[in-house]
Formats: structure tokens, sequence, C-alpha cells
């Protein structure tokens, strides 16, 4: 392997990968370098894989929607074949219930119709008709079990539900990756796993390369940091934190796999499910089973971690969760095994990402995305690869942000947006939903 070229990313995530691609587009040589066997097999792995349009800011919803543009279309997108087959869109639709907490959803449908992103205003009788096995009545706020009021009606009932068609979910998340490394390599990129960086390396106030821990030294003037969970830590070790408002850290997250209530085929007739008023998000899995995870409400307990020590054993917050779907879905049968996923968010101090370059030349990042990035990441790759483009040709982005035109909507992105220094979002819905 060459020990030298136009752009390392540290991380071989779906993002990483795709912002190597991006590169690529642009004659970029690439190295992405990963501490895992393999693409995708870090928080990429354990995703819920949901493409959704609906996000708490207008920017987020348009990128969001150009995302689902690239993955309705993914063997366009990749342009090559992978011998392990291609990785498949569900295009499920998204059903969210209007609930007093996201103000019934009116401030979401504003964001989209200024867009343009399509929805449509479903009634308790619409909901009803597509999902007959379901509660109604209002159990919000969200609590945990050893709450008295856990499981107990609050009075009235859920008002209805918007309905986005735009929504659905990928199958395997790190299949997916892997087509795109495939994309990545056929245009002239490299990969190198189980390698670990331990030196960002500089000189004069610009990155220089890495060196890996067994000693490798691979140069580079361009370095960009997709290591999710970990990003902080690179983030240290390049010397940038104390040019940065926003910060990310490592939260553990589990998901629960259940079966669906009997007599529905819940894996070809369900939807994405986003539910404000028990705490759940759900969706369609493999084999007629139902995917539940956590909308993050207030009383959830938030674990941050060390990305290289934590416990993947589920809790009791896995059958809170599972009990709570079945607030909404009382048939839902529980089994004794706990199935699932325990794995970890990179997040950010506000759920936002950060799209940006650092106070090092030369040193990007693309971190804070887990949760809710990764319907975003062909998006984010070829707004990051412009973003590099822009930044190495000279261009100020600190003082005048870059606008990324979206290829579909013709929609101008303001990154700065996504700047490190930019103040706390507080306008996100500071959760999974970004």
């Amino acid at each position: 392997m060459d020990d030298s070229f136009d752009a390392i990313i540290i991380g071989a995530g779906i993002i990483g990968c795709c912002v190597a691609y991006e590169l690529a587009k642009h004659g970029k040589r690439t190295l992405n370098i990963d501490k895992l066997p393999a693409s995708g097999y870090g928080s990429t792995s354990g995703s819920c894989a949901i493409i959704r349009t609906h996000y708490s800011t207008v920017d987020g919803c348009a990128l969001a929607y150009e995302g689902v543009f690239a993955w309705r279309r993914w063997a366009d997108y990749i342009g090559v074949t992978d011998e392990r087959g291609m990785a498949v869109y569900h295009n499920t639709g998204c059903v969210a219930m209007r609930t007093e907490s996201n103000e019934h959803l009116r401030p979401m449908c504003e964001r989209l119709d200024i867009i343009g992103i399509p929805w449509e205003d479903w009634g308790p009788e619409k909901i009803l008709e597509k999902l007959p096995f379901f509660d109604l009545r209002r159990f919000a706020p969200a609590t945990l079990r050893d709450d008295p009021s856990f499981g107990q009606p609050s009075g009235g009932e859920v008002s209805g539900a918007v309905f986005f068609p735009d929504a659905g979910y990928v199958s395997d998340p790190q299949l997916a990756t892997h087509n795109v490394q495939c994309a990545v390599e056929a245009a002239g990129g490299a990969f190198r796993f189980n390698a670990e960086v331990a030196e960002i390396r500089q000189s004069e106030n610009r990155v220089a390369g890495v060196t890996l821990a067994d000693g490798t030294r691979i140069d580079a003037p361009v370095v960009v940091n997709v290591a999710g969970p970990h990003s902080s830590r690179l983030n240290a070790m390049a010397g940038v934190l104390d040019d940065m408002n926003i910060e990310t850290n490592a939260l553990r997250q589990e998901v629960a796999h259940v079966p669906s209530p009997e007599g529905f085929d819940f894996e070809h007739n369900g939807y994405v499910i986003t539910d404000s008023d028990i705490g759940n998000y759900c969706r369609p899995e493999i084999g007629n089973h139902i995917l539940i995870g956590s909308e993050d409400p207030e009383c959830d307990p938030r674990e941050w971690v060390d990305p290289d020590d934590f416990n993947r054993d589920f809790t009791d917050q896995w059958t809170t969760q599972v009990h709570r779907e079945a607030q909404r879905i009382p048939t839902l049968p529980i089994p004794s095994r706990m199935q699932g996923v325990v794995d970890l968010y990179d997040v950010s101090d506000d759920w936002i990402p950060i799209y940006d370059r650092s106070s090092l030349d030369g040193y990007y990042m693309a971190i804070g995305t887990s949760g809710n990035q990764f319907k975003n990441a062909p998006v984010a790759g070829a707004m990051m690869a412009e973003l590099i483009i822009a930044c190495e040709g000279g261009h100020d982005h600190d003082a005048f942000p870059v606008q990324y035109e979206l290829p579909q909507t013709g929609r101008s992105i303001d990154v700065g947006f996504y700047s490190r220094r930019r103040e706390i979002n507080m306008n996100s819905s500071f959760s999974v939903l970004g």
C-alpha cells in the first residue's frame, strides 16, 4: 500500500465511505482507515437505518429529502456491482403520531411545505384502518416501569397522525456500506482495516498525515474525522477541541426486536412509526418482527460511555421500550429472551451533526452523526467533499460558509448550519429525532 494519499478518512462506516466516494469523484486518491475488520462494522452495523424526511429544522428536512433520491436509486448511486448483492431500501412510509409534545406536528408540516415534501393528514379512523391492532389512548408523558403511572392511560386519545410517504428503512446497513466501499475501490480508493490511528501528525499548523499504532506513517494533506463514537478522542489527538463550541460524546443505546402481533404481517404491511406519546419509534424487521427504539424522552437515563468499554448486554431499558410499545399494541408478543442490538450513538450537544473544517488546516470533521444521519450519508458525503475542495482551494469557510446546492431539489444549504462554532440550536429536538 502507498504511504501517501490525497485524503485520509478515519472511519469506514456509511458516512466515512460516502465521503471517500465523493472525494474520489473529484479525482482524489483516498484511504479509509478503520480499527475494525471491515467497513460498516461499527455503529453503522447497529443502525436502525431509518430513512425519513421530517426533522426539527428546515435544513435538516431538506438534507434528508435529498437523501431519499439516492436510496431510491441506490444501484445507480453506487454505479458498480457488489458480489455480495445490493442493499435494499423499503419505502414503507412513516406514521408520526400527533401529540402535545410535538405541537401536533403543525410546525413540522410547515417546514415540509417550505421544501415541497409531501405529507398526508391521518385521522384516528385512518390509523386504525392501516394498523387495526393499535390502542389510540394517550399515555403521555412517557415514564419508566417503576413509575406508578406506567401503563396507565392519561386521558383522551391521540388526535391523529401525519403520514410521510417518502420514508422507510434500509434492510442491511452493513451491506449498504460495503456497496459504497466497492464504489470507492472502483474509483481508486483504498481501505486499511484492523488499523488504529495513534497520532495525527502536523506541520506548521497543518495536518501532515497519521501514524498508526504499529508505527506505520501515512502522509496526506487532508484528514477527515468520521470516527463515530470515537470522534471526540480524535479531535483531542488533533488538538482542535478549544476551537469548538459543540462537542460530541458516545451514548449507549438499546434497540429491541420482537415479533409482530398475531395475524398481521408487519414486515410487509407495517410502517416506520414515531410515537412521542409513548416515547418510542419502531419499524418493520425481517422475519415479521418489529424493531423498537427509544425517542429519548426525559425519563430515559442517558448513559455516556467509553466507546471501548461499555456494557453490551441488555438491561431493563429493553423491557421498558417493549412495554411502552405494548401500550400502543396491546397484543404485542413479549418474548422471554431479549433480542435486538446494543450499540453507540455519536451525539453532539444539540444532536445536530458537525460537518465542518477545524482550527487545524486540512483536518475536517463529519461527526455527531449517529442515531439520525445514516439516511443522509450520500448527501453528507457530497457536501463534505464540496467543503473540503473549497477550503483546500483557499475559501474561508468560517467567514463565508460554503453554500451547497442540493442536486435533486435545487435548494441551497448553508453548510455553516453544521459549524463546530455554532451556538447550541434550541430548535433541535435534543433527541434521536434530530
